[in-house]
């Protein structure tokens, strides 16, 4: 089950796609989602969870990203993941970020300390115990922190179908150009009702976990908070779709339609 392991630290790259304005969120926004693979066995579940705290000096916010694989699933294909991110409460910009999974046997527990003034990313690999530095792009964020950067910067009231926006990310020991392209507007029916959404397709690596570029499709609530709602992925074998099952502690009011 590569594909799923794929999938699920994909999920939170592409969470990055929500934004609008500033003070979109604050501590103790809580989301969690289920996923389910090809539309009928549960997958798993995320959540992710806003905290302040301090580092070095600095006022941060902590957001700590869990997934974890349910079910029928568990039995065959287990996977624990961990992420963190401590960006600065003013600017978004991330000074540490730590992954520490294990997806079927397969482990990494790396921590990146992001020094922005030499423009480098110390990377500590508590795994295999070497330490590393890299060059960093400008404006660069980590794969939890871009989520909450784009949720307080990047303008949605004048965006047009067909846009293409992009991020600076560094994952792991590599800079990557994330991209994705704005599909229109629609309403989505959830859980919770009805839901005015902007409906977005990030690009992927066609081959061999995703039938194409396009595989991925996700959706996000057309409001101040930009709430992750779905994403659907279809695989070279079967899909995998990630809901929000639950929420609490949003900055706005969430408009539904009933």
């Amino acid at each position: 089950m590569k594909k799923l392991k794929l999938v699920i630290a994909l999920f939170f790259v592409i969470l990055s796609v929500t934004a609008q304005e500033k003070h979109a969120f604050q501590e103790g926004e809580w989301f969690k989602f289920k996923m389910s693979y090809s539309g009928f066995l549960k997958a798993g579940n995320a959540t992710l969870e806003v905290k302040e705290s301090r580092l070095n000096g600095r006022d941060v916010f902590h957001v700590v990203g869990k997934g974890w694989t349910t079910g029928a699933i568990r039995w065959f294909f287990k996977v624990k993941d961990r992420y963190e991110s401590y960006f600065d409460k003013k600017t978004g910009m991330p000074y540490k970020f730590i992954r520490n999974i294990d997806e079927g046997g397969h482990t990494k527990d790396i921590e990146i300390e992001f020094d922005h003034a030499s423009s480098k990313a110390h990377v500590n690999n508590k795994k295999t115990k070497t330490k590393q530095s890299y060059a960093i792009e400008e404006n660069v964020q980590d794969m939890v922190s871009a989520f909450y950067y784009l949720r307080n910067n990047y303008k949605t009231e004048t965006i047009k179908e067909g846009d293409v926006v992009s991020l600076n990310m560094f994952f792991d020991e590599e800079n990557y150009n994330f991209k994705l392209k704005f599909l229109g507007r629609e309403e989505l029916k959830t859980a919770f009702g009805t839901i005015n959404t902007l409906k977005f397709r990030p690009y992927v690596m066609a081959g061999r976990v995703f039938k194409e570029q396009e595989s991925l499709t996700l959706w996000v609530s057309a409001d101040d908070n930009k709430i992750p709602l779905r994403i659907q992925a279809d695989l070279a074998v079967g899909s995998l779709r990630a809901d929000l099952e639950a929420f609490k502690g949003l900055k706005h009011s969430f408009k539904v339609q009933f």
